[in-house]
């Protein structure tokens, strides 16, 4: 069993795993700050630029991911949006995906865990990757199992594929982004990046 966080705009690396199958996400797990629980990376025109969805009290101890909030005091939503347009706008499949993500910088979600998963569940529909299961309880790692949870993850084995990304003409490949920038520069192939990423 592969045992991953939830995730905000998930990585390359993530949505490989979720390709593998048998994958649980663990919202009983306790919110850790900075990192790919509220925190995404794209590539920008100046290379690697991270999203932050600005969640409220971050700093209290111990907090159960499912009750973490988000905070719409700054601007975010706007910023991110703004981000992913200016970093993608010439990539061969944003005008084709843009509408699918569009809305979630529009409207606001209550709940951190609410906003990803509906956010992974439309990437998913796009991708026809299945959805994995979730567990709304603390997940106890067994002997065997994959635990992507801890923020340094030990000896990760994962190697990315390359593909063409935007802004290649000034910038070596930038491994494991966001999917979303796998999505609009890959399109349908995305889901064979993937799998050769597996395979390696």
């Amino acid at each position: 069993m592969i045992i991953l966080p939830s995730a905000y705009l998930p990585s390359v690396e993530y949505f490989a795993h979720l390709l593998q199958g048998d994958c649980v996400i663990d919202l009983g797990e306790h919110y850790i700050k900075r990192s790919e629980r509220n925190r995404a990376a794209i590539l920008a025109t100046d290379g690697r630029m991270e999203l932050s969805a600005q969640v409220a009290h971050a700093n209290r101890p111990r907090q159960k991911m499912k009750d973490m909030r988000l905070d719409y005091s700054k601007r975010w939503q706007h910023q991110h949006w703004g981000a992913l347009v200016a970093s993608y706008k010439s990539s061969p499949y944003f005008d084709f995906y843009a509408p699918y993500f569009e809305p979630f910088y529009t409207r606001e979600y209550t709940s951190l865990t609410d906003y990803n998963m509906q956010l992974l569940e439309m990437m998913c529909r796009l991708t026809h990757i299945a959805m994995p299961r979730v567990s709304e309880e603390y997940i106890t790692a067994a002997e065997g199992d994959t635990d992507l949870r801890p923020k340094k993850k030990e000896g990760s084995a994962f190697v990315a594929e390359p593909y063409i990304q935007v802004f290649s003409d000034r910038f070596e490949f930038e491994p494991n982004l966001s999917f979303i920038d796998l999505l609009f520069c890959e399109g349908p192939e995305c889901v064979g990046v993937l799998e050769r990423c597996l395979r390696r």
